[in-house]
């Protein structure tokens, strides 16, 4: 897939600006705080319908105004396609594909598969379990769509639950009504965690492998994924009764704590180094290491799934990568994936690449050509 235009309104700091993309590559050239960032930011909003960076689309609208509009035309081995998303400071956006408006939101992913790399990409490691579980979310978004349905509606169930168990502090709880959000939560949590499980068994040899060859076979990369539901094997009815029996086991400490404890909000995806927990133990240079042979497999897993390879977007990870690592993501990337990477100078790139790259120079919300 190929990203011909971008054309951002009232975004962020953009007043209005058009992109053409010339080049597989295209390289965003300026400062810091002038708009680089804002640019990946609204294609991968355009990915995933979500930014890493904020969760309220009024912080994504330029002062002053009230609603803004990022605009794509995206060429797909079966045509051409005309994207559009409108958000507003309040209110519900507006997602168009083809200048049909969609009824649900969830249609619009899947349509522009991207992944993205940049310095927050280092709390996959150092981080909680939330920002790992949301990792593999977002990916399962892209390549399987409907993902996002099955965990909305696993996350309102257990709103909902959460509620039930907070009343229990003023009266008692009616067993029944327990019972029906039990099987609720039952139903839509082993949605999620076969969907996680099949994902990261995909993901986890491709992600080994460039892990060895990133680190010159000297350390090798295990990734598994430890539900909070721990089920014999990989099954509806296994998964099913494995949750039935924790509900059982917890529904004192739920009651006396007003929460859920037991479900897939409770995952972990540990991410190892040689047996050794890369979070406790990993050294910085290890901690990039992991998280480029993670990226790499995602653009693999990507490209298999679809059948098409996704945009590669780059937010000033070249500074925090030694010239091993930097040398061995720009030689993966060549011309395979259009690659759009933001850097506050080129030193990082030989004369090869920057012949072969659109340059642009990014300067308080305007773009032009170097």
């Amino acid at each position: 897939m190929y990203l011909n235009r971008l054309h951002l309104r009232h975004f962020r700091n953009y007043r209005e600006q058009e992109i053409i993309f010339s080049a597989p590559k295209t390289i965003l050239l300026g400062d810091n705080a002038q708009g680089k960032s804002n640019l990946l930011e609204a294609v991968e909003l355009l990915s995933t319908l979500k930014s890493h960076r904020v969760s309220r689309d009024r912080d994504l609208v330029l002062a002053g105004e009230t609603e803004s509009k990022i605009t794509a035309q995206l060429t797909r081995k079966h045509g051409a396609i005309d994207l559009d998303l409108l958000l507003r400071d309040k209110g519900r956006r507006t997602a168009t594909i083809n200048r049909e408006h969609l009824k649900r939101q969830l249609d619009f992913l899947g349509v522009l598969n991207a992944v993205e790399f940049s310095s927050l990409d280092l709390d996959l490691v150092r981080g909680n379990p939330e920002t790992r579980r949301h990792w593999i979310d977002t990916l399962l978004f892209q390549i399987e769509p409907i993902y996002a349905h099955i965990l909305h509606e696993y996350q309102r169930i257990l709103k909902q639950r959460n509620t039930l168990l907070k009343q229990a502090e003023h009266r008692a709880l009616d067993p029944a009504e327990l019972e029906s959000w039990n099987h609720q939560l039952i139903i839509s949590g082993t949605k999620v965690i076969r969907r996680r499980m099949r994902i990261i068994d995909r993901l986890a040899p491709i992600a080994s492998a460039w892990h060895t060859k990133i680190s010159n076979h000297t350390e090798q990369l295990i990734i598994t994924y430890t539900p909070n539901i721990m089920a014999i094997e990989n099954t509806p009815e296994s998964i099913y009764q494995a949750f039935v029996d924790r509900l059982h086991l917890r529904h004192v400490a739920e009651q006396s704590l007003g929460t859920t404890l037991v479900g897939p909000h409770r995952d972990e995806i540990e991410l190892s180094i040689d047996a050794t927990p890369a979070k406790s133990y990993g050294s910085q240079g290890q901690q990039r290491t992991l998280v480029l042979a993670l990226k790499l497999a995602e653009l693999e897993l990507i490209e298999q799934i679809v059948g098409e390879p996704p945009l590669l977007l780059l937010d000033d990870v070249l500074a925090e990568l030694d010239l091993t690592r930097q040398n061995q993501l720009l030689s993966v990337i060549e011309d395979r994936f259009q690659t759009l990477i933001t850097t506050t100078h080129l030193g990082a790139f030989d004369a090869k690449w920057l012949d072969s790259s659109q340059i642009l120079q990014v300067r308080s919300g305007k773009i032009v050509p170097a």
